[in-house]
């Protein structure tokens, strides 16, 4: 007598829930940490613009030699590798913001003599404040201590934004207690009380006004469809599950209200023919002739 493997219908709504676990999973950890887009109380504001690598530097004389501290950061997204610099003179991938220290003396050779993550991606624990005089606002990303030992200090980098008319380069102003002060002017500082389409509409005129609650509407059908669809699937995968817990069904049988489901084709021909046969006795009652 051959044997037949048993079909649970518990292992498929299993399997469909772990795949939604690990693409939402997938999802999370390739979105960045920080994408340059926050909200501080009622404003928000959007950095974008600021984003891409930035290299500031500062000297420091130490006779008989020079120290150059180099900053390189990104704001939005993670720094790239340095060409012709050996991986151990650089910070490694997943870096914000990246501290090396390059001594000169005289015609020697350029050393590498500290590099330090100042800010990381994986613990970027991100601080925003707003800043009233002036107006602005302020973002603290965090990184790795530094010295790995145990008098290691946390790291951090603090960008001082300004509200401006205009772009002005950032301005290495200190490293002080592991954290490094960059101060910078942008019209992005400024923050806005509303999204982008809303502060078009409201500078475009009335057209672009109208077109705001066309859009809401069409999303809230799209919504209302979609949760349709899921409770029609949730209805027949636990239906399903039941009738294969408590009957024992296979196959067909395990449709919820199998029956009802069958009968609907003909229902729905009944309709069809009723609705036809309203139609044509109208049409034959209006071509008649009435005697006055």
């Amino acid at each position: 007598m051959p044997l037949h493997r048993k079909s649970h219908p518990s292992h498929l709504l299993s399997v469909l829930l772990l795949s939604a676990a690990l693409h939402v999973a997938a999802q999370d950890s390739n979105s960045p940490s920080f994408d340059c887009h926050f909200s501080v109380g009622e404003l928000k504001y959007d950095l974008s613009e600021l984003g891409g690598p930035k290299v500031l530097t500062r000297m420091r004389d130490s006779p008989p030699t020079t120290y150059e501290d180099e900053l390189r950061f990104d704001l939005c997204a993670d720094l790239t590798e340095v060409e012709n610099r050996a991986a151990d003179d650089q910070c490694s991938s997943g870096t914000r913001a990246c501290l090396t220290t390059i001594n000169r003396k005289g015609d020697d050779p350029d050393r590498i003599t500290a590099v330090v993550r100042i800010a990381v991606s994986s613990s970027l624990n991100v601080e925003t404040s707003t800043v009233s005089s002036p107006e602005g606002v302020a973002i603290t990303l965090h990184g790795a201590s530094y010295p790995p030992s145990s008098s290691s200090v946390p790291q951090s980098l603090k960008i001082s934004l300004t509200c401006a008319e205009g772009t002005t380069d950032p301005q290495f102003s200190s490293y002080e207690n592991g954290q490094v002060l960059v101060e910078w002017s942008s019209p992005a500082a400024c923050g806005t009380t509303g999204t982008p389409k809303e502060d078009e509409g409201s500078s475009g005129g009335g057209g672009k006004e109208e077109d705001t609650p066309i859009e809401s509407v069409g999303s809230g059908l799209g919504f209302f469809f979609l949760m349709l669809v899921l409770a029609f699937a949730a209805y027949f995968i636990v239906g399903a599950y039941f009738n294969y817990s408590t009957y024992g069904a296979r196959g067909w049988d395990l449709i919820p209200h199998r029956d009802f489901w069958r009968e609907v084709p003909y229902m729905l021909q009944d309709v069809i023919a009723h609705l036809c046969s309203n139609v044509r006795t109208r049409r034959s009652s209006r071509g008649g002739y009435i005697a006055v």
